[in-house]
């Protein structure tokens, strides 16, 4: 039997024919104001065009029109959540400021940031609103994210609740209750630590006076997720690194109270791009700490290659003599078959070769918990010059006197987690340096990322070029979210388009929040037609 061929023009008739057909099911889906207001041409027009374009200006004319109808449905799908949850859960009403002045004026060692006191502003006014807050805090490296979240506790503490705090991994949550415990003491307020390495009586105590309401404060991994776990009444809760947890597991403790929700802060170190943020995070308020504080010195950042290995060990003697230290990261603990790439032990031997007469430290997360600890306290006290590690110090190791982070084959690693480990150090008064070390041939976006280090400190620009390296998908913790599979809008080059997309959904639904008016009948028409989703975890950030 022989096979039958089209030839070209016959081809392009039977695919005209098919889009054709396509077309006459479709129906315009957004109303004529809107459609008058974009000068956006008919969705019919746009789809035939984008399969059979008459000129390159029609082209772009049909991508305009679909990309700015997908990114309008998809904000106000986002939006009509926010209204949906602020009126279905009402919050407790949590405005007393009294613990709050008194930490201002009698116990705050340093002054406030413009931007954090903006923050502060915008959490107390949800607290006090009888609304249920809902709120993300974006703060770059070192802003000040912790000391706002402290005095949001103050808030719920004075007006007669209790807090958690929840990070995701025991070293992170360690360092926020070492940091606010000698605060909480200032200012005779409970607080405790729970984690998977607290003991048992220890943990007795704790359930005990969380339920009883006497114990105010609690800082915790995982742990507070557990049944046992149980408050008098949570009046806030805080995620920090929220991306590291699933959603399933965040709703675990918003669900700690019965019939009463509390307010929810979650916190993020990694910066987002603003239109990821207005996607992603599209139904919650978002606050951002976009400045650091007085006297912080930016943190010079250097691009070597193993060609300048002497110099950079002796770069590593000077700094140890001034009595700094030092971190290394590799990205590999032990030595890869397949991967030509440094690893851990190996350059742990190396740098106890190099540096004989110095103490080092070595953290990695096959590690136990206690034995993490131990290194950790041991480099905190100055014990120990350097430490080798493997990521496992992205987050939460706070060591003032650190002036030094030297990445191993920085070109394997994203530019958000550079940013990252780069945050460790500059958290002193002392000048502090970022070594990138690479291989000597680099692809083209291994080039983008080490000149973008060495270019800039600010989180937000470098996460914008991380978006449009990537893409949404890939960047840290989207992978949760469905309302990224977008068909043609683009969230790196189509930041303006979304800006306006949700501007309009936004004076919709103020308007006619049941889009009951008969000229916004082909939206409602339109969104009953998509497809439901089963559970609405959007009202749990």
């Amino acid at each position: 039997m022989k096979r039958r061929f089209l030839d070209s023009k016959a081809l392009s008739k039977l695919m005209k024919t098919a889009v054709n057909q396509s077309l006459e099911h479709v129906n315009e889906s957004l109303p004529d104001y809107l459609m008058e207001h974009f000068k956006l041409i008919d969705k019919r027009t746009a789809l035939w065009h984008i399969h059979f374009p008459p000129t390159i200006e029609a082209l772009q004319k049909a991508k305009f029109r679909l990309k700015k109808e997908e990114l309008f449905f998809l904000q106000l799908q986002l939006l009509k959540l926010k209204i949906a949850r602020t009126d279905k859960f009402k919050g407790m009403v949590l405005k007393r400021t009294n613990l709050l002045n008194t930490f201002y004026q009698q116990h705050l060692p340093f002054d406030l940031t413009g931007a954090q006191k903006r923050v502060i502003k915008e959490i107390h006014a949800d607290m006090a609103s009888g609304e249920q807050m809902n709120r993300l805090v974006q703060g770059d490296v070192g802003s000040g994210k912790t000391i706002v979240a402290f005095i949001s506790m103050l808030i719920a503490v004075a007006s007669g609740t209790q807090s958690a705090l929840m990070a995701p991994t025991e070293i992170l949550a360690t360092q926020h209750y070492e940091g606010l415990k000698p605060f909480a003491d200032m200012m005779g307020v409970t607080i405790e630590l729970l984690t998977g390495s607290t003991r048992k009586a220890k943990r007795r105590i704790i359930d005990e006076t969380l339920r009883s309401g006497e114990l105010k404060i609690i800082v915790g991994t995982h742990a507070l997720l557990e049944d046992t776990v149980q408050f008098k009444l949570l009046g806030l809760a805080i995620v920090d690194e929220q991306h590291r947890f699933g959603v399933a597991q965040r709703a675990k403790l918003w669900n700690k109270n019965a019939g009463i929700y509390p307010h929810i802060l979650v916190m993020t170190a990694t910066p987002i791009p603003r239109t990821l943020a207005m996607t992603l995070y599209g139904d919650l308020d978002v606050s951002v700490i976009d400045e650091l504080p007085a006297g912080r010195k930016p943190i010079q950042t250097f691009h070597m290659n193993d060609s300048g290995r002497l110099r950079v060990n002796g770069f590593i003697k000077k700094e140890i003599e001034k009595g700094r230290q030092v971190y290394i990261v590799y990205p590999l603990i032990e030595e890869s078959e397949t991967l030509d790439i440094k690893d851990l032990q190996d350059g742990y031997e190396s740098i106890c070769r190099a540096f004989p007469e110095n103490h080092i430290s070595i953290v990695h997360g096959r590690m136990k918990p206690e034995d993490k600890e131990f290194e950790m306290q041991r480099f905190i006290k100055n014990e120990t010059q350097i430490m080798v590690a493997t990521t496992v110090i992205e987050v939460g190791v706070n060591v003032p006197n650190a002036s030094v982070m030297i990445i191993e084959n920085a070109e394997r690693f994203g530019l958000a987690q550079l940013h990252q480990l780069r945050g460790r150090v500059g958290r002193g008064a002392e000048q502090s340096y970022c070594i990138l070390m690479s291989k000597e041939k680099l692809s083209k976006e291994g080039k983008v990322r080490m000149e973008t280090m060495v270019r800039t400190n600010n989180g937000f620009e470098i996460a914008d070029v991380d978006l449009k390296l990537r893409g949404p998908g890939d960047i840290s913790g989207t992978q949760q979210s469905g309302v990224l599979d977008l068909l043609i809008a683009d969230l790196a080059t189509d930041g303006a388009l979304l800006q306006a997309a949700r501007d309009a959904a936004k004076r919709i639904l103020e308007r006619d929040p049941e889009l009951a008016h008969p000229k916004n009948q082909p939206i409602l028409r339109h969104i009953n037609s998509l497809k439901k989703t089963t559970t609405n975890w959007g009202r749990i950030s």
